[in-house]
């Protein structure tokens, strides 16, 4: 591999011939030898969509000339499009500010916008990373903005879906369900009568709230710090810069996008986030008791609760013949767990806006995307592999009704409390029924009790 000389405010270094990076990024690859892990791709696109209006937005200002404008938008329209998704090498455990992940874009679009002028792959002239590529701009307000902005694409184009088709798969179980009656379970002991459509309609309502509660984060992720620069004040932007920039990101992207009401809020907190991840947590909490009681009401086959069916989808043990796991609930209770140690780290991250500048950005974008991205394939998952497929075993469901020291509870109103309990002491010491008691002891007729 041949090398070429690049310069930074620092001094020369050698980049690898076929990289698009510079001088600022290799320095950081040998800074930070920490991971495998990079800043997400889907966070990546989004940086390189704010750079593009900004190009253009510098260009309508007056601030880029006409060739640099379009020389830069092209650069950044071809990262947008994922034309040069390796290029971005830099560790994801780097500077809190994300200022490396910003060079390395500004001097990958920087590069390649030279190659399109020029034929050569060049960082300086006559496109200049900081001057042109990131004018108007500071790694403070750019990549906050960058998480807005792809949190927010995310949530909308994958998250919700998933979680609509969940919702759904859900409430068609519920209406299918409706008039299989079974009985309930209060501290993992038996409870009173009610319906597997009931129980499966409170699933339903968990995912459609959890979907209220994404919406209602939607106002503030829609506020993006851009035009703060450095500290929150603007300084070196042009007065019009985060409108014109931002109102053309709102056009691209197709959400409504707005300038941050105050950039010192926007940048030096990120507390959006943190509410954001917030409600990630809450949905992974309601997938857990989900996947958890579909995992319990289809135990077995035979020595279980077996109340339901779930797909059988492979052979679920190397050494026993036959046997079937919740693979799908189990997968989702994964998930879960990924995602709720996620919110730990993003809370952690948000802890760390020291003055005017949060010092964690990095870890707090790649986990708010990977909470995002993992509830959004689980999601659909859990729907498609296994809400769908689930069958009722009604004849089982309702023998345990009838076996059940509960149904005590339904002669409370003609026998009172006392007499109900002592009931039920009776059949559990006799090894009976609730029925078989009351008909010795001729509490009430047979018909009444079947009414009941």
């Amino acid at each position: 591999m041949g090398f070429r000389q690049e310069k930074d405010s620092m001094g020369m270094v050698e980049v690898p011939d076929d990289a698009y990076y510079g001088a600022q990024t290799q320095r950081a690859i040998q800074n930070f030898p920490v991971s495998d892990l990079k800043p997400p791709l889907s966070f990546i696109h989004s940086l390189a969509l704010i750079k593009h209006c900004a190009a253009l937005a510098n260009g309508q200002l007056g601030v880029l000339n006409n060739e640099q404008s379009k020389a830069v938008a092209k650069a950044s329209l071809e990262v947008m499009e994922g034309k040069h998704d390796d290029q971005f090498v830099v560790d994801l455990f780097q500077t809190g500010s994300g200022t490396s992940t910003n060079m390395n874009m500004n001097e990958v679009i920087a590069t390649r916008a030279n190659e399109i002028l020029t034929g050569k792959k060049n960082t300086g002239s006559p496109i200049h990373p900081n001057d042109h590529v990131n004018s108007g701009q500071s790694s403070n307000d750019v990549i906050p903005s960058a998480i807005h902005l792809s949190a927010l694409t995310l949530i909308k184009r994958k998250l919700v879906p998933s979680l609509i088709k969940l919702e759904e798969s859900l409430n068609q179980k519920a209406e299918a369900f409706k008039d299989i009656r079974k009985i309930g379970r209060t501290h993992l002991q038996d409870a009173v009568p009610m319906t597997l459509g009931q129980e499966f309609s409170g699933y339903g309502r968990q995912i459609a709230l959890g979907i209220e509660r994404l919406e209602s984060a939607t106002p503030r992720l829609l506020e993006l710090a851009l035009g703060g620069t450095a500290v929150g004040t603007g300084i070196n932007a042009h007065p019009q810069f985060a409108e014109t920039t931002i109102s053309l990101i709102a056009v691209t992207s197709t959400y409504k996008f707005k300038e941050a009401e105050n950039h010192f809020a926007a940048q030096a907190a990120q507390d959006t986030v943190v509410e954001t991840s917030g409600v990630l947590k809450t949905l992974a909490v309601s997938l857990t008791k989900i996947a958890n009681d579909i995992r319990w009401l289809s135990s077995g086959p035979r020595c279980g609760l077996g109340e339901i069916s779930i797909p059988s989808l492979q052979p679920g043990s190397s050494i026993m013949p036959g046997k079937v796991n919740p693979v799908i609930p189990e997968s989702v209770l994964q998930v879960a767990a990924q995602v709720i140690g996620n919110d730990t780290t993003i809370t952690i991250g948000g802890q760390s806006g020291n003055f005017e500048l949060n010092v964690m950005l990095p870890i707090i974008a790649y986990n708010l995307i990977q909470s995002i991205e993992l509830l959004s394939s689980v999601s659909d998952l859990f729907a498609e592999q296994c809400i769908k497929g689930i069958t009722a075993n009604q004849e089982k469901a309702e023998s345990y009704i009838e076996q059940s020291l509960a149904l005590a509870t339904s002669l409370i109103p003609l026998v009172g409390y006392d007499k109900a309990a002592e009931i039920a002491k009776k059949a559990y010491t006799q090894g009976k029924t609730i029925r078989e008691i009351a008909k010795e002891e001729k509490i009430i007729s047979e018909k009444e009790q079947d009414e009941l």
